[in-house]
């Protein structure tokens, strides 16, 4: 059963405002998840690492990881210490994360969105 496309972010990123924009020209129809207020569903972090490597995840050019102490950066050296600092400091998830129907892309392009939007994909 496909079900309504689910975009984790945090309202005030201007990716994610890019993304919400597209989405609202699109009429494309999904549920917002505030990691400030609702927190990051571990569900969802996990199974997003899985499919796209805790590389890609953590975004290493946000403010939030300038910010973080050396030796909490020194610390993140595979998929297991970045999922602890993801947990601990949700603004370093790369924005936003979408989910179409147990798929997730994180970041936001037109191009990426549109095929993971096609009518017949959710």
């Amino acid at each position: 059963m496909k079900t309504q496309p689910i975009l984790y972010a945090i309202p005030n990123c201007d990716t994610v405002k890019k993304a919400r924009a597209w989405l609202a020209q699109q009429d494309v129809s999904y549920t917002f998840h505030d990691y400030k207020k609702q927190g990051v569903p571990e569900v969802a972090l996990n199974t997003a690492m899985q499919q796209l490597g805790w590389e890609r995840l953590l975004n290493r050019a946000g403010p939030t990881w300038r910010k973080l102490p050396d030796e909490t950066k020194a610390s993140v050296v595979n998929a297991e210490t970045a999922l602890a600092v993801m947990r601990a400091h949700s603004s370093v998830i790369k924005r936003p994360l979408l989910e179409v129907n147990g798929t997730y892309e994180a970041g936001f392009t037109e191009a990426r969105y549109g095929e993971l939007l096609k009518p017949q994909n959710y």
